[in-house]
């Protein structure tokens, strides 16, 4: 069973998450010919808060 871990920052819809799963398991299950029962997908939303880059944290941007 292909496992998909995805990390993003927070501030995406409930919508755009739904779409998201919904294209990413087409295509795995596509390519990867299993059904898509099969594929598990796991958003890990973090707080910009959580997260910095370039010695800054997300959320003083």
């Amino acid at each position: 069973m292909p496992i998909v871990n995805i990390d993003f920052l927070e501030g995406r819809t409930l919508e755009q998450k739904k779409e998201m799963a919904k294209r990413i398991t087409e295509i795995i299950s596509e390519v990867a010919e299993v059904a898509p029962e099969v594929v598990w997908i796991k958003f890990n939303e973090m707080k910009k808060e959580n997260f910095s880059t370039g010695g800054k944290l997300k959320s003083d941007n």
